[in-house]
């Protein structure tokens, strides 16, 4: 009898002590889908004209990964890139084909102004006196209030997000370009 008394309590036990670990793992769950919300929704927020994520969106999201790598000339890895290795890099890693050197992806797309860029779009600068017409291409990050931010690969402090406002860009800036 104490056998059987004893076997219930071990069997009630361990019936309650599941039942709690669902309970955890029900809560760690919900938590869980709770952060990958806000997650997505942080994502969402960051296009202002829309709800909707855009191409564009993913391709700006990748370049900034690499934020912080520094400049290897011909590099398209985080031991080191170009300017357009980081353009390079980040379209195909979205699946969107495009050149592989500045000069190659400033024949691609559309000419715009720079009323009409947005997030994704190409600038394309002349940065050196000796070598051809364009050397040097960033990709839109932001346009707030007219302050248009892209990310490039620069010799002295690597893959940064620069204003095209700062006086060094603005006169080495040649056009704005959309390819997607």
């Amino acid at each position: 009898m104490i056998k059987k008394i004893l076997f219930i309590c071990i069997v009630s036990f361990l019936m309650i002590s599941c039942g709690s670990s669902k309970n955890v793992s029900t809560t760690y769950q919900t938590r869980t889908k709770k952060v990958a919300k806000v997650k997505k929704n942080t994502q969402l927020a960051t296009t202002k004209s829309s709800s909707k994520v855009t191409v564009a969106d993913k391709i700006v999201w990748t370049a900034v990964t690499y934020k912080g790598v520094p400049y290897r000339f011909g590099g398209m890895t985080k031991r080191g890139m170009d300017c357009s290795g980081l353009i390079f890099t980040s379209f195909k890693q979205r699946n969107m084909p495009i050149a592989r050197t500045s000069h190659q992806m400033y024949l691609q797309g559309e000419n715009i102004s720079l009323r009409e860029v947005q997030r994704g779009d190409l600038l394309f600068f002349k940065t050196s006196r000796k070598r051809g017409k364009v050397n040097h291409v960033g990709l839109v990050t932001s346009v707030d209030n007219g302050d248009i931010r892209f990310i490039h690969s620069t010799t002295s402090r690597g893959v940064i997000v620069t204003s095209l406002h700062e006086n060094y860009w603005k006169r080495a800036f040649i056009k704005a370009k959309r390819v997607l």
